[in-house]
């Protein structure tokens, strides 16, 4: 037998590991160690939508649903997504996914052949780049600027646009920046998106965490609706992780043919987690449990920015999502080799930039979705560290 290692794909081979994991892996086997790394909300997942994923179990519904869904669900999406100015037939252009992760990779297979281009704006969430090649696309890097808020410019955009551009992939409130686009922002880029007849996938997950503006969708837009795929979910906004439920809403034809990749890959999302997102959606206090998770992260936004620029750091100010990207350029070390030293010496694990694209290089990615004493006691030691240079 051969060895096994040649059995592999020329892609899956080539594709790096996750940035993220390779700090966690060291991070989780070091004994006292704190972390700034997981973009996870440290809130517990609503009683009550415990409760009605219990009930679902006990009352027997436990078989396959809908391969897009149940209706119920899809309804309550559709009627949710209008918070946003986004109007999508429950019955044909809903599509309820395992996570919003699930709704990328199907939208990227549904929409890009083999040698065309994905342009990601970047820094980026760490799947964005793998899912695009195991299509065969090409991905094309726009780099935002920490100068320009890291908000893609018009400018930016047209300049890495060739005959090959199909996709532009963009993610706002961004992972890790925490950078948001307001509406001229937006209508700028929309009308690059309209003038080169590009189709825009917008991964909106973080839509709910914003401070001080109110998310803008750039598929509520005119004439955006029907070249966008807007994809979003529960782990972020209702503390769901781990029941990995997203919704994608798009034109019909485009959710119709990510449903056939969905049900031959995945058949549909779990049925108790639907029952837990149907809860989730169709609560009476449903946006007040929101308001109470954003406020909080509000507090520890400024915590973090704060603690950051005291010890001598730049920072952007985040207006979105739960993360910090602070500029460690002036240590005069690269993001990882801070992020190595950070976890070495004082046993906090925060994310190299570069773990988010190449321009993410001399920043490092912290979360604030940790309570204010463990974000305190990272700071101090961070500090710590910054003081040596």
């Amino acid at each position: 037998m051969k060895d096994t290692k040649s059995y592999l794909s020329k892609i899956v081979q080539d594709m790096p590991d996750s940035g993220i994991k390779d700090f966690f892996d060291v991070a989780n086997t070091m004994e006292g160690a704190l972390s700034l790394g997981v973009g996870e909300p440290d809130f517990p997942t609503p009683e009550h939508v415990r409760e009605a994923a219990i009930a679902s179990i006990k009352k027997g519904d436990t078989k396959y649903t809908d391969n897009r869904g149940t209706v119920e669900l899809r309804a309550a999406a559709a009627d949710y997504l209008t918070k946003f100015d986004l109007h999508y037939d429950k019955q044909d252009e809903i599509l309820i996914t395992m996570g919003a992760s699930e709704g990328i990779d199907l939208a990227l297979r549904t929409l890009v052949n083999p040698g065309e281009e994905v342009l990601v704006a970047e820094p980026s969430y760490v799947s964005y780049i793998p899912c695009i090649e195991l299509c065969g696309g090409v991905p094309v890097s726009l780099k935002l600027r920490a100068e320009n808020k890291f908000r893609l410019t018009k400018e930016q955009l047209e300049e890495k646009i060739t005959e090959k551009s199909k996709v532009l992939l963009i993610s706002y409130p961004n992972n890790p920046t925490g950078a948001i686009m307001e509406k001229e922002d937006l209508e700028a880029i929309a009308e690059v998106v309209k003038e080169h007849d590009l189709f825009v996938i917008t991964d909106e997950i973080y839509a709910e965490l914003t401070y001080g503006k109110k998310h803008v969708s750039i598929a509520s837009l005119p004439g955006m609706y029907e070249r966008c795929v807007v994809l979003n979910g529960f782990s972020k906004a209702f503390a769901m992780t781990g029941w990995r439920m997203g919704i994608a809403a798009g034109p019909k034809d485009v959710i119709f043919h990510m449903n056939k990749i969905h049900q031959f890959t995945t058949m549909s999302a779990g049925t108790t987690s639907q029952y837990a997102a149907l809860e989730a959606l169709t609560s009476p206090v449903r946006d007040e449990e929101i308001a109470v998770m954003r406020e909080e992260y509000d507090a520890r936004r400024t915590l973090m920015v704060e603690g950051f620029r005291k010890m001598g750091l730049s920072v952007a100010e985040p207006e979105g999502a739960f993360y910090v990207f602070p500029d460690i350029r002036k240590t005069g070390l690269t993001s990882e080799e801070f992020c190595n030293r950070l976890l070495q010496e004082q046993k906090v694990a925060v994310i190299p930039g570069n773990a988010f694209g190449t321009c993410g290089e001399g920043f490092v990615r912290c979360s604030y979705a940790y309570s204010q004493d463990v974000i305190r006691a990272c700071l101090e030691k961070i500090a710590k560290f910054v003081a040596q240079f």
